[in-house]
């Protein structure tokens, strides 16, 4: 019933583009891109580019019917920025505020190729050292998209309270970083206790609770970017 009722809810590409007639405008920081997908479809991407002494590049994935920008994503896209990352913060699949969770499944496929078209962005820009960092659902698509991909050019994965257990950990074996807040939604922190379990089975992978955090992480977000900031010059073995 769930997939039939689908139909009701294709891709809002129009809602896609009230987010870019929103945020571009207003671009003070880094630079839009739009990548192509095999449909011809074209999602805003905003890029932060540190060419100089840079770390490593970073892929800010959103939560479900968010923009690139929007509050905690603007936030890390810009603090990580600010630590020596380049950062591509790209807009990912949307359906009309009332769908439900349930109904983003059929939209995985086309998430995973966002992810991919945005790897390989920055692979031409000459990045090596490349990780996700995703929050929500946008940290479900993104381990749809880790446990599905035959490039390995992703060496490491950040994911902020995720929404529901994760799949097929087994095929994930880059350091993985979970993080989430003691206020959280409780479907995020109801399956703490097995996703550390699993992620523990990688090497220099870590769980992280962030005392008084709410799901959005609303007035914790410069500890958050420390915390996701020292995983990555951890992973990546530079100075931070």
């Amino acid at each position: 019933m769930l997939f039939l009722s689908f139909g009701a809810f294709a891709q809002d590409y129009d809602k896609e583009k009230r987010w870019a007639d929103d945020i571009l405008p207003t671009l003070m920081i880094g630079d839009a891109v739009w990548l192509q997908q095999r449909n011809g479809h074209k999602f805003l991407s905003l890029f932060i580019d540190k060419k100089e002494n840079s770390k490593g590049a970073v892929i800010v994935a959103h939560g479900r019917g968010w923009s690139p920008d929007f509050e905690l994503y603007g936030t890390l896209r810009t603090r990580l920025a600010e630590q020596g990352y380049a950062t591509l913060s790209i807009q990912m699949p949307v359906l009309p505020s009332t769908a439900i969770l349930g109904l983003y499944v059929p939209l995985y496929p086309d998430a995973r190729e966002r992810f991919q078209l945005a790897v390989d962005y920055l692979k031409a820009k000459g990045q090596r050292n490349i990780a996700i960092v995703s929050h929500s659902l946008g940290a479900t698509m993104a381990n749809q998209y880790l446990i599905r991909t035959e490039d390995n050019t992703v060496k490491a994965w950040v994911f902020i309270g995720i929404l529901q257990g994760l799949e097929e950990m087994y095929r994930i074996k880059i350091p993985v970083l979970d993080v989430f807040g003691s206020n959280d939604w409780t479907v995020t922190m109801w399956g703490a206790p097995e996703r550390e379990k699993q992620i523990l089975l990688n090497p220099g992978s870590a769980q992280v609770v962030v005392k008084d955090a709410k799901h959005f992480f609303e007035g914790r977000e410069d500890e958050l970017v420390r915390i996701v900031a020292a995983f990555l010059d951890k992973t990546f073995s530079v100075k931070p």
